[in-house]
């Protein structure tokens, strides 16, 4: 059987242009479930079947936070959330607990064909699942369903000074360093603010206690050349990827409406996508 995935998204506040090209990729991975929290009742597109919103007042998620953490948590700036990423699966066990898998994401994103990444072989073997090479990528992690994988967090011995500060510390990935790791560096020779969650998944991997899994499986970056086809994302016609992460296109692209239908084929260049 099939192991189960969800991925749990928590975004507050006006839904970007292009939230309908991350739904709309949502909808071509009917086997993994979409969970969004968030407090927007006004988007009125219709949703994929596996796609469901659960809506929350920023109050109550302090609350939830609050509860599950053991902390006292007031989240002032949705971004702040990114912080929390690492915590997800614990904050919000009860709507994840029929799940083998667990995953978090943003909404600057394209997803491919997930499954064809994330098959029941790789599933079997890895704990935790990093969509890069060489850090925790907030943009995309997975994560077994577990005691172990959903407290891990804990084992930075800063985790409570993160969730209780309001600044931004870039938890979830590596505290700012993340050019660093891409030129090779070790997070174990780095010196940061903070142990960030790239610090304790290395750790862990290192001490034995769990199996993880980083490689770059993603696309991203102002590259263009980058086809939609039908749920699956490809660059120059050759490399496939999980997703395309538009971080930097989202910067140079920003129409004022997003032509609709979204069709099952479109292309992304280095300026817009176009079809």
């Amino acid at each position: 059987m099939e192991k189960s995935i969800a991925i749990l998204i928590c975004y507050f506040g006006r839904f970007p242009w292009y939230f309908d090209y991350f739904i709309n990729s949502c909808g071509f991975n009917p086997t993994v479930d979409f969970i969004v929290v968030t407090d927007n009742k006004e988007y009125m597109e219709p949703l994929p079947g596996n796609v469901n919103f659960i809506f929350m007042t920023m109050e109550k998620l302090n609350m939830r936070m609050s509860s599950k953490l053991g902390l006292s948590i007031n989240i002032k700036h949705p971004y702040k959330i990114c912080d929390f990423k690492p915590a997800l699966g614990l904050i919000f066990s009860d709507l994840l607990e029929k799940y083998d898998y667990w995953g978090q994401c943003d909404i600057d994103v394209i997803f491919g064909d997930i499954r064809y990444f994330l098959d029941d072989e790789m599933l079997s073997t890895y704990d935790f699942v990093s969509v890069r090479h060489d850090y925790t990528p907030g943009c995309f992690m997975l994560f077994k369903n577990n005691l172990l994988m959903n407290n891990l967090f804990k084992q930075s011995k800063d985790y409570a000074k993160v969730f209780t500060s309001d600044k931004n510390f870039a938890f979830d990935e590596s505290n700012y360093v993340n050019r660093l790791l891409n030129d090779g560096h070790s997070i174990f020779d780095l010196k940061t603010e903070i142990q960030s969650f790239t610090y304790v998944v290395k750790k862990a991997e290192r001490d034995g206690q769990i199996i993880a899994h980083f490689d770059f499986i993603l696309i991203e970056g102002l590259i263009g050349r980058i086809k939609f086809n039908r749920g699956k994302v490809i660059y120059k016609s050759k490399l496939e990827g999980i997703l395309y992460h538009l971080y930097l296109l989202k910067n140079v692209y920003n129409p004022s409406k997003v032509k609709k239908p979204i069709p099952k084929r479109y292309h992304i260049s280095k300026k817009a996508i176009y079809y």
